[in-house]
Order: structure tokens, then C-alpha cells, then sequence
């Protein structure tokens, strides 16, 4: 058995080289507007273009979001809620109600999105400007 002096110098070289590894991530934080005003709530999605790491998101509130994201070059989606009715919960007269929600966003920004931004190592500041006509 190795020494204690030993087996703290080894554990110390151990905590340094992990200190060492390169962070494969970066800070993304923005503002993301529709039609010229913040966008109230939402979500925004970054995957890798090259499907090499991991996915990434945010909440969006009040036009701003945050988050930790892979380095590298990411496609970007955007989805928002908007609330078209209500609905019962359960078939009776006093049943609570939940909203009825559909995509704020044209599918050009998720389910046909070409966003893409090169998230690089640092801070990240990004704008994105989205509009609802096609």
C-alpha cells in the first residue's frame, strides 16, 4: 500500500487533470422578439447540426432566455403557446378547466426550422427576430 503522503499527491494530480478538461459547453443568453416585441413565453431548443452532442434549451420569458450549450454549430427552434379556449377537465357541470393551447409560431421557426447559430466557447449574446407573416 502506497504511503498516505503518496495517495494524497496521486488524488491532487487526479482533481488537477479534471480541473484541465476542456468545458464543451458555453453560455447562450438572448432576447427573442416577434414582430418587433418580446416574445411573452416559449421555449427555444438547440441541437447539434452534426448530431455529435447533446441537445440544449431554454424557458423564454418576457423576450430573454438563458442556458449552458454544447459548442459547436447548432440549429436553433423556437415553439410559443397561445391559448384558443378552454376545456373541461371531466364531464360535469362543475368540472375545472384547462386551456386549450395551439403554436403561436409558424413552423418555419420549429417544425421547419433552418436557424442556425455557431455557439463558440464563452459568452454567447444572440438576438433573433422572428415574425409571424410567411
Amino acid at each position: 500500500m502506497l504511503p498516505l503522503a503518496c495517495r494524497a499527491l496521486g488524488l491532487a494530480a487526479l482533481v488537477a487533470l479534471a480541473g484541465c478538461a476542456a468545458d464543451t459547453t458555453a453560455e447562450v443568453a438572448g432576447t427573442v422578439t416577434l414582430d418587433g416585441k418580446p416574445l411573452e413565453t416559449g421555449a427555444v431548443q438547440f441541437s447539434p447540426v452534426d448530431g455529435q452532442s447533446p441537445t440544449a434549451g431554454a424557458v423564454i420569458k418576457d423576450g430573454s432566455f438563458a442556458s449552458r450549450v454544447p459548442v459547436g454549430e447548432m440549429k436553433v427552434t423556437f415553439t410559443a403557446p397561445k391559448v384558443v379556449g378552454k376545456k373541461k377537465l371531466y364531464n360535469t357541470p362543475t368540472s375545472p378547466e384547462a386551456p386549450v393551447t395551439e403554436e403561436l409560431l409558424p413552423d418555419r421557426y420549429n417544425t421547419k426550422s433552418q436557424l442556425k447559430t455557431q455557439v463558440k466557447p464563452g459568452r454567447n449574446p444572440v438576438v433573433f427576430e422572428l415574425t409571424s407573416g410567411k
